[in-house]
């Protein structure tokens, strides 16, 4: 830092920042300390300035920056949230924003959208801030989440299903599902995947921003990345067909709803089978540390939001409860009721 006095019995502070040189004037000679902090100002201000944009064109320039790292079905899901951020905060000057503005225009996209879509809205707009305003702390109220009851299919639901999609090429897909496959994981299936016991999960197939489908390679999650057992009545089905699926992986989800429809089973869609088989295993006694393993969840809070109740495993539990409270309601002993 230099300070110099000018011919006009002004000072001019210099200095060199990032092989720029910033400069003040001041009317009388500064102490060092208020040389500095106006050359701060200085440079800050300078700084704020370059960022003069919108809060759509930082959106967009956020997505640009980050096309090399992110999945495509992020991108996309992107894409999707800045068509519904309203014209009045995509208008706002990025500097400008405060969490006021914030918190309006998520209170106003929640008016019509789930809790969970709210989250994602939000998140985003949180993650274009915080490129282009760091300094910037938000308290954003968020909704609070709803209870959603979803139908989780039965054994004979199952079976059903199952029976009625054999020998076609919905089959395999089918039944990887209820070893806990995602659908984009079972797309992204090749042939060469699958050893005499296991199929390796790598990969993913998921829609871009231009709605094509992709294969990556990778999952979902970083532990989705697994091996998988399989048995062998579900292996030779994958060797006898030669492939695993052929078509847009939307096909499952609609072949699903015309079984449910054909077999009068309650709708629920293709991701409950990956439910189906977190609660069957978690009934079965399967402890949480070989579930996570094998449907890929890194953690276990994560795992009991797929595990429910089976219907047709409840009313047995009911009554298993149900006799050994009224064992202890008549004075039986544990042991007593054990042999019993």
């Amino acid at each position: 830092m230099k300070i110099e006095k000018l011919a006009s019995g002004s000072y001019r502070v210099r200095k060199m920042c990032k092989g720029k040189t910033y400069s003040v004037i001041f009317d009388r000679k500064p102490s060092q300390k208020e040389a500095l902090l106006a050359l701060a100002d200085e440079i800050n201000t300078e700084a704020e300035n370059r960022q003069r944009m919108t809060f759509k064109t930082a959106a967009e320039r956020y997505c640009e920056a980050k096309e090399g790292v992110l999945s495509p079905s992020t991108l996309r899901g992107y894409k999707s949230i800045r068509q519904n951020i309203s014209d009045r905060f995509s208008g706002l000057m990025i500097n400008d924003i405060t969490g006021e503005d914030v918190q309006r225009e998520v209170s106003s996209y929640s008016a019509k959208h789930s809790p969970k879509s709210t989250r994602n809205f939000h998140g985003f707009i949180c993650a274009v801030l915080g490129m282009y305003r760091p300094k910037l702390i938000l308290k954003t109220t968020m909704p609070k989440n709803k209870r959603r009851e979803i139908y989780i299919p039965t054994d004979d639901d199952v079976s059903r299903i199952l029976n009625m999609v054999s020998g076609t090429r919905y089959e395999v897909p089918f039944l990887l599902a209820i070893f806990g496959l995602r659908r984009s994981e079972i797309c992204a299936l090749t042939i060469n995947d699958f050893s005499d016991a296991y199929v390796s999960v790598t990969k993913a197939m998921v829609q871009g921003p231009d709605m094509k489908w992709v294969t990556k390679d990778m999952t979902k999650t970083e532990n989705g990345t697994r091996r998988v057992f399989l048995p062998p009545y579900v292996i030779e089905k994958v060797r006898s067909q030669g492939y695993i699926f052929t078509g847009a992986p939307a096909a499952l989800y609609f072949k699903l709803v015309r079984c449910e429809e054909a077999l009068g089973i309650p709708h629920f869609p293709f991701h409950c089978l990956r439910h189906y088989f977190a609660s069957a295993s978690h009934a079965l006694g399967v402890p949480d540390e070989y579930l996570m393993a094998a449907g890929g969840w890194k953690t276990s809070s994560t795992l009991k939001r797929y595990r429910h109740p089976l219907r047709d495993k409840r009313s047995e539990m009911d009554c298993l409860v149900g006799d050994y409270l009224s064992g202890v309601a008549q004075g039986k002993k544990r042991s007593e009721q054990i042999l019993s």
